[in-house]
């Protein structure tokens, strides 16, 4: 009777034991399959993240190849263009310079009519009042055309054959020197004869915008181009010498 109740005993104990360990085996499978599943989980939105990336990686890749394309139109657009301009924008820059000595020869003589009518007048009133007006027509372009040449100081430019040091103007330097020279302008002439029309052309090639007066190039160019050293450096300090290099 004795050993039935220990045997008895034995196998309750195993039970509980083994009853005990499947719950902890038990748990521990649980969570196992909780970490598998949540394994998933990060496995699916790692796939779906990535699916994503390459579709914005193949996008970029098509926007950088179509911008490439387009730098490269737009590169070549601007070279042909510049390359078929070039002979006909040189031709208007050299005559750049024939309104500036024709300007100077209308605006500097100016004075001397006076003095040259009061002359003729003074001489023509003992023969013939009607002669008057004749005499001073004929004696004022006379006066002038002697005057002509002591105006103002002739720039040396394409007429002479020597070119003016450009880089005496504020705000041209090496490069800017090298593209106007580019285009046909070697003298201070020529700049300070420039009209509306030939300083959007200058800027369009230059890719300026409005630079040209708001560092008054044009009012430079004609202190220069007239000689005015004294003037040229009282209004624009700041700008480089005759020595200039």
């Amino acid at each position: 009777m004795g050993t039935f109740f220990y045997v008895v005993l034995a196998f309750l104990i195993g039970v509980l034991v083994g009853w005990f360990l499947w719950g902890r085996l038990r748990g521990e499978l649980d969570s196992l399959r909780g970490d598998l599943d949540r394994t998933r989980s990060e496995r699916d939105r790692l796939r779906t993240d990535s699916d994503r990336l390459t579709g914005e990686l193949d996008a970029c890749g098509k926007t950088r190849a179509d911008l490439e394309r387009r730098l490269r139109e737009a590169s070549a657009a601007p070279a042909a263009g510049s390359s078929a301009a070039k002979p006909a924008s040189q031709a208007p820059a050299a005559l750049m310079s024939t309104p500036a000595t024709a300007k100077s020869a209308t605006t500097k003589p100016a004075p001397a009519k006076p003095a040259a009518a009061k002359a003729v007048s003074a001489k023509a009133v003992p023969a013939k009042p009607a002669a008057k007006p004749a005499a001073t027509k004929t004696s004022a372009p006379a006066k002038s055309a002697t005057s002509k040449p002591a105006t103002a100081k002739p720039a040396s430019g394409p007429a002479s054959g020597k070119p003016d040091n450009l880089r005496r103007l504020i705000g041209i330097g090496p490069v800017n020197e090298k593209l106007l020279k580019a285009q046909g302008v070697t003298s201070f002439a020529q700049i300070a004869s420039w009209t509306a029309a030939d300083i959007k052309r200058i800027e369009d090639v230059m890719n300026f915008d409005g630079r040209i007066a708001r560092e008054r190039w044009i009012e430079q160019a004609k202190l220069l181009a007239a000689g005015n050293e004294k003037e040229f450096a009282k209004q624009f300090p700041t700008a480089g010498t005759s020595s200039n290099s």
